[in-house]
């Protein structure tokens, strides 16, 4: 048997701060919890080319809502305060994101139906938000994730190769190269919750690391 000697946690979170309000997971609580697991690195959904550019000018705030508000108004700095090191693990390609929307096959009154329907699998989703100890983390919301993006893949294999399959390959391999890097040190994953289930699934896999998710 193998001995597990990296542990990694997983937070999902949600990038809407109206929804970190109405669902109790602030900025305040993402704070708590990260001080708590005591991370030496965080693996954080940001894009290399965005780090980079926040290293040069922390003022710059991206485009297209990305990075996320958590990051400029909480993790980055968290990260200096506490001298932990960031690893960004995303994948987007921002220029052509748009084209590959899982709906764009579909007009008029079917893609209002679709959208109905979308946003019924939201709403199923947040029912199983506040299913755990922590919002957005728990087993009743990643069943929902998953059944979502089960669903969106029938609507357009080709869309959700690209925006699900392809970017989660990229990001778990960052996040495997991040665990070679950083060996014997304790790493967080902190993603939007939608990807919980992807890295939970992915990474107990691995024989040598101790999975710590949810949280609590």
């Amino acid at each position: 048997m193998v001995n597990k000697t990296e542990k990694i946690g997983i937070l999902g979170v949600v990038h809407n701060d109206e929804l970190r309000q109405q669902y109790g997971l602030t900025l305040d609580k993402i704070r708590e919890l990260i001080e708590e697991f005591e991370p030496e690195v965080i693996c954080g959904e940001v894009l290399p080319a965005s780090w980079e550019r926040y290293k040069q000018n922390p003022e710059e705030r991206g485009y297209w809502g990305e990075p996320p508000s958590e990051y400029y108004d909480l993790i980055f700095g968290l990260c200096q305060e506490k001298k932990i090191d960031f690893v960004p693990i995303d994948w987007i390609e921002l220029d052509v994101w748009n084209d590959f929307d899982p709906l764009r096959h579909y007009e008029g009154e079917e893609r209002e139906r679709l959208e109905e329907e979308d946003e019924q699998w939201w709403q199923r989703q947040l029912k199983g938000a506040m299913q755990g100890v922590i919002p957005f983390n728990s087993p009743a919301f990643d069943e929902a994730t998953r059944l979502k993006y089960e669903w969106l893949g029938e609507l357009d294999s080709e869309a959700h190769a690209f925006r699900w399959t392809c970017r989660h390959l990229i990001m778990m391999q960052r996040i495997h190269n991040a665990i070679k890097e950083h060996s014997g040190r304790k790493i967080l994953c902190i993603v939007g919750a939608d990807h919980n289930h992807v890295l939970n699934e992915e990474l107990r896999k691995r024989k040598d690391v101790e999975v710590i998710y949810p949280l609590r």
